[in-house]
């Protein structure tokens, strides 16, 4: 397989575990608690890093906002050699019980997506593999690191799901079939990376930070400080849930 078209990755530069920010400039981040991180690549919405952290190869690719952006760099990973993807991003909570600083492991998403719909119907399910996600649960407890696991809403339209502040009727109406059915937080990518994943026979789970509940009155205190604490600790999370499935694949893989 040659070069791929958008990412500008060949094979022989990603790893096996691939770490999916949405955001480009987080890519050097996360990629600084690697040992050895060199850049790959960077085109367009997708900036590619490639390291390793305790000898275990890990890649960082952005992909970008929403799921038609995201499915393309899970494609063309897939097609040079990646197998396991972990979204590390950002979501607003809907449910009264998160709020800033939150992290959330998502065991599935609300396919509330467009891209999707063009691989497979609407009534399959996007889920995260079981072993992914149990490992990221895993590493967070053992790390002492609290985090909240559920099901997420991904949307496309960002300015209809993202409301802080006052809300009137007529866009509360937006969030209370999901609200009914505990559904966390909305977000944009996890639904377009779990349905690809799983079409091509890969892995994938996603850890997101809350950046505040859409749904309170007035927006939540949430430093620049915060943000990078919470990063911090999802990489943490990110890199020993690797660990752990790369170590005891008889505890971690199907």
């Amino acid at each position: 397989m040659s070069l791929q078209y958008h990412i500008k990755c060949k094979p022989g530069d990603v790893a096996k575990y691939v770490i999916l920010p949405g955001d480009p400039g987080r890519v050097p981040l996360i990629a600084s608690y690697l040992d050895n991180a060199r850049k790959i690549a960077e085109n367009r919405e997708y900036v590619t890093y490639t390291g390793t952290w305790k000898g275990i190869g890990i890649s960082v690719t952005s992909t970008g906002i929403g799921c038609p952006a995201a499915t393309i760099a899970v494609e063309e990973l897939a097609n040079i050699g990646a197998e396991v993807f972990i979204r590390l991003g950002t979501c607003g909570g809907i449910d009264p019980s998160v709020h800033a600083g939150d992290i959330i492991v998502a065991e599935a998403a609300v396919r509330g997506d467009g891209a999707t719909k063009e691989y497979l119907p609407v009534e399959y399910p996007a889920v995260g593999d079981h072993y992914v996600i149990r490992a990221l649960l895993d590493s967070a407890r053992s790390l002492g690191i609290g985090v909240k696991r559920g099901i997420v809403w991904t949307h496309d339209a960002y300015y209809r799901g993202t409301w802080i502040g006052e809300m009137p009727p007529s866009k509360r109406s937006v969030y209370d079939p999901w609200l009914e059915g505990g559904v966390l937080c909305v977000e944009n990518e996890v639904s377009g990376i779990y349905i690809v994943s799983r079409v091509r026979r890969k892995r994938a789970g996603a850890i997101l930070l809350c950046m505040g509940n859409n749904l309170v009155a007035e927006p939540e205190a949430f430093s620049q400080e915060d943000y990078m604490k919470g990063v911090e600790k999802m990489v943490k999370i990110v890199l020993n849930a690797v660990k752990l499935m790369e170590e005891d694949k008889d505890e971690y893989t199907h």
